[in-house]
């Protein structure tokens, strides 16, 4: 005759979380989903506005410098600094500089237009810096959801006694994964704006000076054929 079969409680049902939209993601990674989310807006806000700022047609056009250099050779510096003021561009400040000295030596005329230049550069540069700060907020408040969330797991299985349940977790672990995901979402792609819009920067300082030294072969030229 075989041994009773011991009686067996029924197994503990997990946990269900509705997952089905962004909004139960970002209500199940609590509290610390709110300043995420602001980080991301204020990424959005400022990446907009930096791709506007940051055309070609606001900082300088690789054309503008051609005419402007043609203006030069054929009507001189003053010529040059009309078409500047015209274009009220970053790119035009920084010319400008260089030929508002035109009668002076060279190596006066290329100081003050790298003044000129670093000063755009820095204008230019001082927008990026909330793409800096998110860049560094988002992951440490999603890390900090993290720890968050592991402390609400294991308290759960000290309030509850449920060492050995692990539908337990559930709630917590969701939390800190959630968040750990939600700030490198955040993260990651103003990472990759800000270096592209670097790019940007780069570029039109790279530009500023071939259109200077071009610039300058034109008012030499322009002084051996007075001479």
């Amino acid at each position: 005759m075989s041994a009773p079969i011991p009686f067996q409680s029924e197994a503990p049902q997990p946990v269900d979380f509705d997952l089905d939209s962004l909004f139960d993601i970002a209500v199940a990674g609590g509290p610390l989903m709110i300043p995420i989310a602001a980080c991301s807006v204020v990424a959005l806000a400022y990446m907009v506005e930096r791709s506007v700022r940051l055309r070609t047609t606001r900082l300088g056009t690789p054309r503008f410098g051609s005419q402007l250099v043609t203006s030069v050779r054929e009507g001189g510096a003053k010529r040059g600094l009309e078409e500047c003021l015209k274009s009220r561009t970053p790119l035009a400040r920084i010319l400008a500089a260089g030929l508002q000295r035109a009668d002076r030596p060279h190596a006066e005329r290329e100081k003050a237009a790298e003044d000129a230049g670093l000063r755009e550069v820095r204008r230019l540069s001082v927008g990026m810096r909330p793409l800096v700060v998110v860049t560094t907020i988002a992951p440490l408040l999603g890390l900090l959801g993290t720890v968050w969330g592991m402390i609400l797991a294991f308290s759960n299985i000290a309030l509850q006694d449920a060492i050995g349940k692990p539908e337990h977790l559930a709630s917590g672990i969701s939390q800190a994964l959630i968040t750990t995901a939600a700030g490198l979402v955040v993260a990651i792609p103003t990472q990759a704006v800000y270096y592209y819009f670097r790019s940007r920067i780069d570029r039109f300082a790279r530009l500023a000076e071939d259109v200077q030294a071009e610039l300058e072969l034109a008012l030499e030229g322009r002084k051996e054929r007075a001479a």
